[in-house]
């Protein structure tokens, strides 16, 4: 039987786009169990902090799910031990012993020596697009420099961020293996949820047309533009919708704030923060539009959240989106905010081109699920074993 680890690491109290890969990746590996011969077990490693601390606190979302063994230090000093890490692991305790796959869900994997070594890479926002601090840029690429020093197969999204990773680090193709990504919804999510009392628990008036905007508050998403087009729409057009902006604030989010606070319009502009899974559902199922601006995706989830749960999306024509989302949305160049504000006002005054997205969106988020993510990881462990 194949011995599978996988580290969920990354997994919070509010998980975004890694964390719910990693989430997902165990239940869908888990539910194949019975019908495949391997078993899936997890572990964390701690940070520094919680580390110093004896903190082995997990998520709710984690303890559900098997017991998860913790290793005995942080990721900094694993990093600092390199391939030697592995000396470290108590050899009495079999939850190490026979193991063929580990697997690393966030930009890292642990040096244990008797197993073959698979890490995920998300994308390479950090190198292509640095808004974060230099010190930030120098950890993230060291680390994964590292890591690549025992890495037997990298596991990514889409064929941009596969040339990106051959490109910035000079990794053969056949060392990088794609698999899709998925939805933490379904078309019927909402069937059976009362969607009247879900709106209750959000702070906007739902009878206002609204334009939807689903992620982490961050420069590379490309808000500042979004707000500009919104400005110039009201301007304009004079529309009645308002924007709002769902996700928790990011790495320097201060400047998009400074600019919404400069919008003549910013009274229509709302930032509601983290939502609860069926908040953020409703909020994408009774949007009038999804725009997603990023400037750079590894794959895009809010895209294919937005198709699955009916709402019309617009995103930029940049990196892995158009392979996500195919003909089922409407591209845009992300720094030319005009152009983004025309094509936002062809959407919500077109039922026709509006109600035409919609279905082409929910046709293609059906080619999406975590039973595929899963199946396609599992091809890629065979093929390095």
């Amino acid at each position: 039987m194949m011995k599978i680890l996988v580290d969920c690491s990354s997994m919070r109290d509010c998980p975004s786009g890694v964390g719910y890969y990693t989430y997902n990746l165990i239940k869908g590996l888990k539910a194949l169990e019975d019908e495949t011969n391997y078993s899936v077990n997890i572990y964390r490693q701690p940070s520094m902090s919680q580390w110093l601390k004896l903190d082995r606190t997990l998520p709710e979302t984690l303890r559900n799910i098997n017991p998860v063994k913790f290793l005995p230090f942080p990721v900094t000093v694993s990093n600092w031990l390199g391939k030697s890490a592995g000396l470290f692991i108590p050899q009495h305790d079999g939850f190490w012993q026979d193991v063929d796959i580990i697997h690393g869900t966030d930009h890292y994997v642990y040096p244990f020596p008797d197993a073959k070594k698979v890490m995920t890479i998300h994308d390479l926002t950090f190198l292509k697009f640095p808004f974060y601090s230099s010190k930030i840029v120098k950890s993230y690429t060291e680390r994964i420099k590292k890591c690549l020093q025992w890495t037997d197969l990298i596991i990514t999204f889409a064929q941009s961020t596969q040339q990106d990773i051959i490109d910035y680090f000079g990794i053969k193709k056949d060392k990088i293996f794609i698999t899709s990504e998925a939805s933490r919804y379904n078309t019927n999510y909402l069937d059976n949820k009362n969607i009247e009392v879900i709106k209750t628990k959000i702070n906007y008036d739902f009878s206002e047309p609204y334009i939807l905007f689903v992620s982490t508050i961050e420069p590379r998403k490309n808000i500042i533009n979004l707000v500009k087009a919104f400005n110039l729409l009201k301007k304009k057009y004079l529309i009645h919708h308002h924007l709002i902006l769902v996700g928790q604030k990011g790495w320097n989010y201060e400047t998009i704030f400074t600019e919404i606070e400069n919008c003549e319009f910013k009274q229509d502009i709302h930032h509601l923060g983290y939502l609860s899974d069926d908040e953020v559902a409703v909020c994408y199922h009774l949007t009038d539009v999804f725009v997603y601006p990023s400037f750079y995706e590894g794959f895009g989830l809010p895209v294919l959240e937005a198709m699955t749960l009916g709402a019309p999306v617009i995103t930029s024509n940049t990196s892995s989106l158009p392979e996500v989302a195919r003909d089922s949305a409407l591209y845009v160049n992300p720094e030319d905010y005009i152009s983004l504000a025309e094509t936002i006002y062809q959407v919500i005054s077109q039922p026709e081109l509006r109600q035409e997205l919609i279905i082409k969106g929910k046709a293609r988020s059906k080619l999406y699920s975590w039973h595929r993510v899963a199946q396609e990881t599992l091809q890629a462990y065979q093929s390095i074993l």
